[in-house]
């Protein structure tokens, strides 16, 4: 081979290179345009965009702590009444018992003493929500009385009535606190 071929073929070889070095170059000028174009500052639209589902995303974290703060404040309101209610109801219901006895007192005797202090007494009870049950010459009912036993009705009219009350019923707060011993007519 000829010295001319030999440099023939090396410049050939070097356009080669050149040519393959400029499509190289050309490609990463294209890569990096793209990247540039990819890394430019958001358009107006966008930003409105990202902007609105992040203020969707904290509106939505938002409603979910008040749901759960509202859930919370009622669920220990609703705890606190029914503290209250039942802490006094187990102290009415120890009293009924007191207040019987007060009352069969006063059926054996006619101390004014015993009376003014049995007046006082229920009257502070019902200050705090407690009520008799008025049952005699009702309809006998199983959600308010409790059957001791039956006795055969005088008259046709007194069936499934109240006859007699052997305990008094009492209500707290409208609620059935005794339910009150009677004797029904059948």
């Amino acid at each position: 081979m000829s010295n001319k071929e030999k440099h023939s073929k090396d410049k050939a070889t070097e356009d080669l290179l050149k040519a393959a070095e400029e499509v190289v170059n050309e490609a990463a000028e294209e890569q990096q345009a793209e990247e540039t174009v990819e890394k430019e500052e958001p358009t107006e639209a966008d930003k409105i965009q990202e902007m609105g589902e992040k203020l969707a995303e904290l509106n939505d974290k938002y409603l979910r702590l008040y749901s759960e703060y509202e859930n919370y404040r009622k669920r220990t309101n609703q705890e606190k009444a029914d503290l209250l209610i039942n802490g006094s109801r187990e102290m009415m219901k120890a009293i009924l018992p007191v207040i019987d006895d007060f009352e069969r007192a006063l059926a054996a005797t006619e101390d004014e003493g015993v009376q003014l202090i049995y007046n006082k007494m229920m009257k502070i009870l019902e200050q705090k929500g407690l009520k008799a049950m008025e049952v005699k010459g009702e309809k006998f009912d199983e959600n308010l009385h409790e059957a001791i036993t039956r006795i055969p009705a005088p008259e046709e009219a007194q069936k499934g009535l109240v006859m007699d009350v052997v305990e008094k019923g009492y209500y707290l707060n409208d609620k059935v606190l005794r339910y009150a011993k009677v004797v029904v007519a059948f």
